[in-house]
């Protein structure tokens, strides 16, 4: 073969390969921006019904054009313990299944149709307003790269029949035998392994078999292994993930190599059921403008990828526990309690956006769940009573807590808001943000009155009795606002800002009259010049609480 030959192949299948890619891309993040409010609503349609489990996964992954990112997803949900192994196991059967989506997309004979669709689409990107239809201007735009880059792989391919080198390079990679079969099994598990992408490798397969570069039966053998290869990104995405995601992650792997190793005994039966389903045989040419090609092997490519995965999933369906239990001895339970240092924040949800904003809004709620916990711990301080050191050390276990949570939760969502996200999405996320930074300066103040409890006991302080009750009572007037205000952000209440409006300015004026009271107290020589300011400070620090309470209730009603 010559160079320029070579560099021809090399040029035409790797930049086919690419804008293919990137089509794929392009069409995954413009179908979650137009069904992100479908995908939310299918995700919490999930239950310990296999045959919804099933139902959404195959929903998901049509809707995403990626059994990858559904996978991965699931392994992150299973991390954060929002689904449990059988759902997950269901969910995983239905998302073998909607990956066939892709190659019945690539039989459509609108190969051609794909400059000219891109074309449009783009112009429909660049010069629209709306951004809806900018969303669905990038699906387009992502499937007219698709079916582009499809075609510059075919003609890339084109010349490689011609090449006797690669002929009988290529012949040691024939299905004539069991062994043959497993070979070509490895080389399309291997190929799918290294691309991470098995919409990819199907590309590249139907290209090789459409220019008759390989026969329908290398092809074949090459998609069941593919489906091997493809789960090697949700074995990945387990790294670091707690037991029970890494047995999701497992469950796909093994779903997959056994459903390989069952159809490989009947490989050739299964060719000819597939032959006859499609009713025309593959290996017949077609040929349009001077120009040989085999459309058919594309049709029998998709039937064999869709038949393979349906079929598994009807033998798995009635065993999923069985499989549970499998997985549960194939990955034992560690010794040691796993206990994730952010529940629901999980990288493998970037790639999901809708669902991912779903997973950031919870570590938000814990985030507040975790404020009024110190505040129930602090105002045992207060009292004075009983006063159990644990409880103390927990209160600054926390705010350490929520200094590195909102690192973590302003790293994940700047990560979240890159590319295509739709605009309820991005505004999600900056509300998000803002409720971060509101909730770690809460409990920063809820420590530095503690400190100031610490102070008082450590100097022999003795605060007076009205002036203790008035400062318990100040703590719970702030300790109601702030499980008011989280009641309003579980709800995502838009409609907040009168009601906490008046509580605030109610707990204001209450720090106010508490204040006058105390400094008379001290003209009276009732408080020591130390103890009045470290309950000054006390006050002051209430009534911060307070005002950031008061931000996150603006942060709701979009004043901020």
């Amino acid at each position: 073969m010559n160079l320029q030959l070579g560099t021809q192949i090399g040029f035409g299948v790797v930049g086919g390969l690419g804008i293919f890619l990137l089509g794929m891309k392009n069409m995954s993040e413009g179908m979650q921006a137009v069904a992100g409010e479908k995908i939310r609503k299918l995700i919490k349609a999930v239950t310990d019904n296999r045959l919804i489990g099933c139902g959404v996964g195959t929903a998901i992954t049509c809707l995403i054009q990626s059994s990858s990112v559904t996978t991965v997803m699931v392994v992150g949900m299973v991390n954060a313990s929002l689904m449990t192994l059988q759902q997950a196991i269901g969910v995983i059967l239905g998302a073998n299944i909607g990956t066939t989506i892709t190659g019945w997309i690539l039989v459509l004979k609108i190969g051609h149709y794909g400059l000219p669709l891109l074309g449009i689409s783009a112009f429909f990107f660049l010069f629209s307003k709306r951004e809806r239809v900018r969303y669905i201007a990038t699906m387009f735009l992502g499937l007219g790269m698709v079916f582009f880059g499809l075609e510059l792989m075919k003609t890339g391919f084109a010349p490689l029949k011609e090449i006797p080198e690669f002929e009988r390079w290529f012949s040691r990679f024939t299905p004539d035998g069991y062994f043959g079969v497993m070979k070509c099994c490895l080389v399309g598990a291997a190929l799918t392994a290294i691309v991470q992408s098995s919409s990819a490798t199907i590309g590249i397969t139907m290209g090789l078999a459409a220019t008759g570069v390989i026969q329908f039966p290398t092809a074949a053998a090459l998609v069941l292994g593919e489906n091997i290869g493809t789960t090697v990104t949700a074995l990945l995405a387990s790294i670091g993930a707690s037991t029970n995601a890494k047995r999701a992650a497992y469950a796909h792997t093994v779903i997959n190599i056994l459903g390989v190793l069952w159809i490989t005994t009947i490989f050739h039966l299964y060719l000819s059921f597939i032959q006859w389903i499609v009713g025309v045989d593959p290996a017949t040419p077609v040929v349009q403008d001077g120009v040989e090609s085999f459309p058919y092997a594309m049709r029998a490519i998709a039937a064999t990828h869709s038949g393979f995965n349906i079929t598994n999933a009807i033998i798995f369906m009635p065993l999923v526990t069985v499989l549970a239990r499998l997985l549960v001895f194939l990955a034992p339970e560690k010794k040691y309690v796993e206990v994730p240092h952010l529940k629901f924040l999980d990288v493998r949800m970037l790639d999901a956006p809708v669902i991912g904003i779903q997973q950031s809004q919870k570590e938000i709620l814990r985030m507040g769940e975790e404020v009024e916990q110190m505040l129930s711990l602090l105002k045992l301080s207060q009292n004075g009573q009983d006063v159990d050191k644990r409880n103390e050390e927990r209160i600054f276990e926390l705010e350490k807590h929520h200094d590195l949570a909102q690192k973590e939760i302003v790293e994940f969502l700047g990560n979240l808001m890159t590319g295509t996200v739709p605009h309820d999405v991005m505004e999600r996320g900056r509300k998000q943000l803002r409720m971060a930074d509101e909730y770690e300066s809460i409990s920063d103040y809820i420590t530095n009155i503690l400190k100031l409890i610490l102070k008082t006991r450590n100097t022999n302080q003795q605060m007076t009795v009205d002036g203790l009750r008035e400062v318990l009572d100040l703590h719970g007037k702030v300790a109601e606002y702030i499980h008011f205000v989280n009641l309003a952000v579980q709800a995502e209440n838009k409609e907040i800002l009168p009601a906490g409006l008046t509580q605030a300015k109610a707990i204001t004026h209450l720090m106010k009259k508490y204040r006058s009271a105390h400094l008379d107290r001290v003209e009276s020589g009732l408080a020591t010049p130390l103890l009045s300011l470290i309950y000054t400070d006390m006050l002051n620090a209430y009534r911060r609480i307070k005002d950031h309470a008061f931000n996150i209730v603006e942060i709701l009603a979009g004043e901020k």
